[in-house]
């Protein structure tokens, strides 16, 4: 039997949560289409932005999650997450204009079974089992989804496996690659996962505040997008990139400068780390 611990309590209620996550990434990944319809590439970064809102809704999924005793769960959601979002996404991806709908769906049913055979086959028992992995699923497929679209500059499953990798936009240098042939899928799923898994794993314990963990979530997400906005630089044009690039830095030292002012305002003491000095004389 799992018992429930109230961690951080009060703050943004999770179902509201749910609805900005779910709902503001199906809309950004669907802004990535614009590439397709003014046959451009500047609006890539939206797919990023996509991540990012799933990340921030996965942090508080894992959150609630784990307020059953699952300390060291968060890797294993995180990375049940991830593996349950590369399948949904790719498979989701072949279906064109449909694909982040598509996404969803199977993500759902693949976090559904997931969550089935955790509490029923390896018998965890966990009354928020289930729809916290369906959620955590459609948060992995968003991210995927998302970030393969900044990288590539759509989420069409076609412009995943094709494509001419140049270098910094000089055509000079070219060769044939894409976003999964080249294995840049790989380090999305790994820039993913420790993104959704790493917020709440820092922030738990009795002074854990929603808003500095989820702020941190909105960090780690722009950290991604940082990653993955330099690979773009390969894959879609010079000026498209550093557009990405831009946001995605902007958006880094916001939500950063943000969460070391939730950090002070938290903090019992803060003491500033000092270089360690070799001792006069020596040792």
């Amino acid at each position: 039997m799992s018992v429930k611990i109230e961690v951080g309590a009060g703050g943004i209620p999770h179902n509201q949560v749910l609805i900005f996550g779910l709902v503001g990434s199906l809309v950004l990944i669907y802004l990535t289409y614009l590439n397709t319809y003014f046959q451009t590439q500047y609006f890539a970064f939206f797919g990023g932005l996509a991540a990012v809102a799933a990340l921030i809704w996965g942090t508080d999924t894992i959150k609630h999650l784990c307020s059953y005793g699952l300390g060291t769960g968060v890797p294993s959601a995180g990375m049940i997450a991830l593996g349950s979002g590369v399948i949904a996404a790719l498979f989701g991806a072949t279906t064109g204009i449909l694909a982040p709908i598509v996404t969803v769906i199977i993500a759902a049913i693949i976090g559904a079974v997931a969550g089935l055979m955790a509490n029923h086959v390896v018998r965890m028992d966990i009354p928020v089992m289930v729809i916290s992995l369906i959620e955590l699923a459609i948060v992995g497929a968003m991210t995927v989804l998302g970030l393969a679209a900044m990288a590539c500059g759509s989420f069409e499953f076609l412009n995943m496996i094709t494509g001419t990798v140049s270098f910094l936009g000089f055509t000079m240098l070219t060769y044939e690659t894409s976003v999964i042939g080249g294995s840049i899928i790989a380090v999305i799923f790994m820039l993913g996962a420790i993104a959704i898994q790493h917020s709440f794993n820092a922030c738990l314990g009795p002074g854990e505040q929603q808003d500095r963990t989820l702020t941190l979530a909105a960090e780690c997400g722009f950290l991604s997008m940082i990653t993955v906005a330099i690979i773009s630089f390969a894959f879609i044009g010079l000026l498209p990139a550093l557009v990405a690039l831009v946001i995605s830095i902007i958006g880094w030292l916001y939500t950063y400068t943000k969460y070391i002012a939730l950090s002070k305002r938290d903090a019992y003491a803060w003491l500033d780390a000092q270089p360690i000095m070799e001792p006069k004389g020596g040792a």
